[in-house]
């Protein structure tokens, strides 16, 4: 037996520990989003502002957009669901496993191939053409004394941690929309060529990520299928794999691996080295021009309300008494209030 065998069979077993402790967690909140279309479904006043809030944008959103032709319905039937008001979306397939934050009618497909889609992603073959560029630039930024890969990298939070594993770690460059000065510093090369691209970025962001030899990341779904992530690989030891829905594979460098990350996915590095890659997340194709804007235009709410820029009024409803705050929006509000997203 091997060395990168043993390692990859301690990998495994490490994998299905953290997967239990994973889904344990998962089944609790699942039990949480059946609850929401019960009698549960009530908001506090401060989720009744945000939901208010939200309508009242969606209001000029839409008007401006009826103008071209198009609707943002399906943005209002995902607030209704984000709000507990219908049922949580079937799966499309096997290891698909959507969430309450949804836009009904997109293609849901664990991996996809977007440097042969021009017409849907034009900046990605040239992101592949140019890869050399990011790669260089990074290589030089970690043989900087300053800047090793325990000086550079750092987890984002706890949840992180506790489902992405110990052994992964990023360097943002954007976060929520909003590009990090002082990091894109270091990465000028990089950032330079990405607004060059003109990439449809989504509220997630771009970030160069790190995963240690001998670690994985565990079985997760983050439930959004509105947006796509894109893996370029920077440095990819052998043995490396990423296993989206029922499919496995392994990244390349200077290529593309990108995936929906609403499938439930994992990696392992089984390897003695670090593995690399640049990460970005952009809007799926299938979203129109208005749907991205109204997306946009909650997300940046949800932000603002998070960081407390809005201060709170009495909502024009009434809210329904409830036992515990955040008991009717799941997922989208504990991300509101600093949870679990």
């Amino acid at each position: 037996m091997t060395q990168t065998t043993t390692i990859r069979n301690s990998l495994v077993l490490l994998l299905a520990y953290t997967a239990l402790t994973y889904q344990a967690h998962a089944f609790r909140s699942g039990l949480r989003s059946l609850a929401r279309c019960s009698a549960l479904n009530v908001l506090t006043p401060r989720q009744l502002q945000f939901w208010e809030d939200v309508d009242d944008g969606l209001v000029d959103i839409e008007k401006f957009y009826e103008s071209k032709g198009q609707s943002i319905g399906r943005v209002r039937t995902f607030c209704e669901r984000a709000q507990g008001n219908l049922p949580l979306p079937e799966p499309a397939s096997q290891g698909h496993q959507p969430s309450e934050e949804h836009i009904d009618g997109l293609t849901a497909r664990a991996f996809w191939d977007v440097s042969d889609n021009a017409e849907s992603f034009p900046w990605a073959s040239i992101l592949e053409e140019k890869a050399n560029v990011i790669a260089e630039e990074f290589t030089q930024q970690l043989l900087r004394k300053e800047d090793t890969d325990s000086a550079l990298f750092s987890g984002d939070s706890a949840w992180q941690s506790k489902v992405m594993g110990t052994g992964w770690s990023a360097f943002r460059l954007q976060r929520l929309g909003v590009w990090n000065v002082e990091n894109c510093s270091k990465f000028p090369k990089t950032y330079d060529l990405l607004k060059e691209l003109n990439i449809p970025m989504a509220v997630r962001g771009v970030c160069f990520a790190r995963q240690t030899p001998g670690s994985g990341v565990a079985p997760h779904t983050d439930g959004r299928n509105f947006i796509l992530t894109s893996h370029l690989g920077l440095k990819i030891p052998e043995g490396c794999w990423i296993k989206v829905g029922e499919e496995e594979r392994s990244w390349s460098e200077g290529k593309l691996t990108t995936l929906d990350t609403s499938f439930e996915h994992s990696t392992g590095n089984p390897s003695s080295e670090d593995r690399h890659v640049l990460i970005i997340d952009f809007w799926h194709p299938e979203l129109t021009e208005a749907e991205r804007a109204g997306l946009e235009f909650i997300y940046d709410l949800r932000n603002s309300f998070e960081s407390g820029e809005v201060p709170f009024r009495q909502p024009r409803a009434k809210p329904e008494p409830m036992e515990e705050e955040g008991q009717g929006l799941g997922g989208l509000w504990k991300a509101l209030t600093g949870g679990e997203n």
